[in-house]
C-alpha cells in the first residue's frame, strides 16, 4: 500500500468512525471534499472495496459502509507519522475555509462542541456564565443544542446537550482574511496573577501532537479557573501564533473590531523580534496570545461536572451564536 493511498483508506475510516453509521461513497466523498480533499466517488468506491477485503470495513449493500472493530482498532494504531502534525494540518485547513466577513459579521466561524449530560445543564450554566464575565473566555457568543439535533456528523445523543464555544482559530481566520498569515505554535496553559498573563507553565506543540493541547490540559484537571475568576489568579488554557512583524497595527485594528462582534480572545501582542510572556519569536515576527475557546468548559471539568469535548468541532455561522447572558435562559427552555 502505498503512502498516499494509505493516508485516504485512513481518512474515510476516520470518516465512518465519526458518523457511527452506515455511510455510502457519495457523502464520504463530499465529506472528503469538506475538509479539503478533492477524491472522485469512484475513487472512494475503489478504496472501500479494498478495505472490505481488509475487513476493516462492511457492505450493507444500499445502506453504505460501516467501520468494523478491526477498522476502528487500525485507527488507533495508525502510523505515528501520519498522526503528529495532523493537529497543525487541521488548523491550516479551518483557517482557510472559514467565510466569516468581518465587516458584515456574516459567514461562519470556528466552534468547539461540548457534550454535557442534560440534567447537569441547570448546574453548569452559571459557571460558564461566570468565565465569560471574567473575560476569560474566546469572545462572548455561544450556542446550544438539544438531545437529537445535528452539528455537522454529530448529532447529540438522547439525555445529553451540546454547547458550542467559539474556538481561537476563528481569529487565524479573521486574520487571514485580511492579509495577515498567522503561525499557531502550541497550546499550553498560561498563569495568570491579578488579572494579569505571566507566563506559559505548560505547552505542546501543535506540529507535534495529534491531540488538541487544551482538550488534554482540560481533561486532566489542569486550568484553576474558579480560583481565577474568584480571586483574578489562576491558569487558563491559551494559544500562541506569530505574525508578520509588519502587520502589528492593522493586527490590532482587527482585534478591536473583533472585540464589537463578540470575538475577541487577544490576550497580549508583542514587538516584532521581541520575547512575549517569556516565548522568544523570530525577528521578522511577532508573537500574539489567544485565549482558549474551551475554557468555559474547563470550569465544568474543575467542578466534577463530566463533559465530552471536541476542539475545532466544525463551522457555526455567525448569526446562529448567541450571548452568553441568555445562556441560562435557554437553558430553562430545554426541560
Amino acid at each position: 500500500m502505498n503512502e498516499k493511498a494509505e493516508k485516504l483508506r485512513l481518512r474515510i475510516l476516520r470518516i465512518l468512525h465519526e458518523v457511527g453509521a452506515p455511510v455510502g461513497s457519495a457523502r464520504i466523498t463530499e465529506e472528503l471534499a469538506g475538509r479539503g480533499m478533492a477524491v472522485s466517488e469512484r475513487t472512494i468506491r475503489y478504496h472501500l472495496s479494498t478495505l472490505d477485503q481488509l475487513g476493516l470495513t462492511e457492505n450493507l449493500g444500499k445502506r453504505g459502509r460501516r467501520i468494523t472493530v478491526a477498522g476502528a482498532k487500525e485507527l488507533e494504531t495508525a502510523r505515528v507519522i501520519e498522526k503528529v502534525g495532523f493537529l497543525a494540518s487541521q488548523i491550516d485547513q479551518m483557517t482557510y475555509r472559514m467565510n466569516f466577513d468581518l465587516s458584515a459579521k456574516k459567514g461562519a466561524v470556528v466552534v468547539n462542541l461540548s457534550l454535557i449530560n442534560q440534567a447537569q445543564l441547570k448546574r453548569a450554566a452559571p459557571l460558564i456564565v461566570r468565565v465569560f464575565q471574567a473575560g476569560y473566555s474566546m469572545g462572548e457568543l455561544v450556542a446550544l443544542f438539544a438531545p437529537g439535533q445535528r452539528f455537522g456528523l454529530t448529532v447529540i445523543p438522547e439525555r445529553m446537550a451540546g454547547i458550542a464555544t467559539v474556538c481561537s482559530i476563528t481569529i487565524n481566520g479573521v486574520l487571514l482574511a485580511h492579509g495577515i498569515p498567522t503561525y499557531s505554535r502550541f497550546g499550553g496553559l498560561l498563569e495568570i496573577n491579578r488579572r494579569r498573563p505571566i507566563r506559559f507553565s505548560e505547552i505542546i506543540t501543535y506540529e507535534g501532537t495529534s491531540l488538541d493541547p487544551l482538550e488534554l490540559f482540560i481533561g486532566n484537571g489542569l486550568t484553576r479557573l474558579s480560583a481565577l475568576a474568584e480571586t483574578g489568579s489562576g491558569r487558563i488554557g491559551a494559544g500562541f501564533r506569530e505574525i508578520p512583524a509588519d502587520s502589528r497595527d492593522q493586527a490590532l485594528e482587527l482585534v478591536e473590531r473583533m472585540k464589537e462582534a463578540g470575538l475577541h480572545g487577544i490576550v497580549a501582542v508583542g514587538w516584532p523580534g521581541r520575547p512575549l510572556l517569556e516565548i522568544p519569536v523570530g525577528d521578522q515576527r511577532l508573537g500574539v496570545v489567544a485565549i482558549g475557546g474551551l475554557n468555559p468548559i474547563a470550569i465544568l471539568q474543575e467542578t466534577s461536572i463530566h463533559v465530552q469535548s471536541s476542539a475545532l468541532a466544525g463551522f457555526a455561522e455567525y448569526q446562529d451564536l448567541f450571548h452568553y447572558s441568555e445562556l441560562e435562559a435557554r437553558v430553562r427552555e430545554l426541560d
